[in-house]
């Protein structure tokens, strides 16, 4: 019999996750710096620690199901993270922001990503509560974002999108920053600073990816805890993270690929399930189909592990050859920092 986790557990992992975002907040806001590759560094592996301590206690508190079903789910958010935090490199660039108020933008970004995840997380809970079909409209979503996302024209992202183009044609904006300012005054007048466009796209971007992951990690897991907490622990981190992987970001090539796959593999996941329990009356008179494989958490876990290594392992051979070919190595190429021209 499946162990459910203990309310106290639940109710305690929320209240010190908001605590260690807060303080995380709070550092950022009341310090803002370009954190150090040693800074960098030890908040990562913290963060990264603390999602396994969690696995651990799931599965002591619990049982192995639970404890699989959230590291399936945080890898499968990771994953998705770093290809949003890619896309944040290319809007830091463009917009040429200071890398000392770039900390600032990230954790906008990640406040307004959590919030985007927990409203689609709730929203998504009462469609699977109220709809079993939807894994069928979920499955195929994923199977189309795959494709969309192997097929990703990177030239895409230095195009703006109609609403930063209609808010530079009725709003007056200015050309220069004024530290992390919204508005500032020039010549008597108040005018918005271009951190507003930043957050805007910022913002768009997470909404983007926010549509794309929670069908994805509710493939895995349809427990609405273990959902938000695999999101929580994915965006916590992913600031410093930027600025540990730096220029190497800009080189993970082969990364939508390893994405696409997890994406096409939880699609197929959804759909196969979705045939095996599904009571809608037009299949199978009411019936789900007995021959539909389910796959278990486990296995979902074995492959994406196994396709983000091989993403991740294949991008640096390649980014290293041609390194080399430029004639450096490429440790000396990613040390350009993250989202400098």
């Amino acid at each position: 019999m499946e162990l459910e986790l203990p309310i106290w557990f639940e109710i305690g992992s929320l209240v010190i996750l908001t605590v260690i975002l807060v303080a995380d907040l709070l550092i950022v806001f009341k310090r803002p710096h370009v954190p150090s590759i040693r800074e960098a560094t030890l908040w990562v592996v913290f963060y990264v620690s603390l999602a396994l301590i969690f696995a651990l206690l799931m599965l002591l508190l619990a049982d192995g199901e639970h404890a699989g079903q959230f590291l399936a789910g945080w890898l499968t958010e990771y994953s998705l993270s770093i290809d949003n935090l890619f896309v944040f490199v290319i809007i830091m660039s463009r917009f040429s922001v200071p890398r000392k108020y770039q900390q600032e933008v990230l954790m906008v970004g990640i406040i307004i990503a959590l919030v985007l995840r927990g409203i689609f997380i709730l929203l998504g809970a009462q469609l699977i509560e109220n709809f079993s079909w939807i894994f069928y409209i979920f499955g195929a979503f994923l199977l189309v974002t795959a494709v969309r996302q192997a097929m990703h024209d990177e030239n895409e992202e230095n195009t703006e999108n109609g609403l930063i183009r209609y808010l530079r044609r009725h709003m007056r904006i200015s050309s220069e920053f004024d530290g992390s300012k919204l508005r500032t005054v020039i010549d008597g007048n108040k005018v918005f600073t271009p951190m507003l466009i930043v957050f805007i796209a910022i913002g768009s971007t997470d909404l983007i990816f926010a549509l794309d992951s929670i069908p994805a990690i509710f493939g895995i897991t349809t427990s609405p805890f273990i959902v938000f907490t695999a999101n929580v622990f994915a965006l916590m981190g992913l600031r410093q993270l930027y600025f540990l992987l730096g220029g190497l970001l800009e080189r993970l090539e082969y990364l939508k690929y390893g994405i696409a796959f997890i994406l096409a593999f939880i699609g197929v996941k959804l759909v196969l399930h979705a045939l095996h329990t599904n009571e809608v009356f037009f299949i199978n008179n009411g019936e789900g189909f007995d021959w539909a494989p389910e796959i278990d958490t486990w296995t979902s876990l074995g492959v994406i592990v196994a396709s983000m290594a091989v993403a991740t392992i294949a991008s640096l051979i390649k980014a290293s050859r041609d390194a080399r070919k430029r004639g450096h190595s490429l440790a000396e190429e990613i040390a350009q920092p993250a989202g400098e021209n």
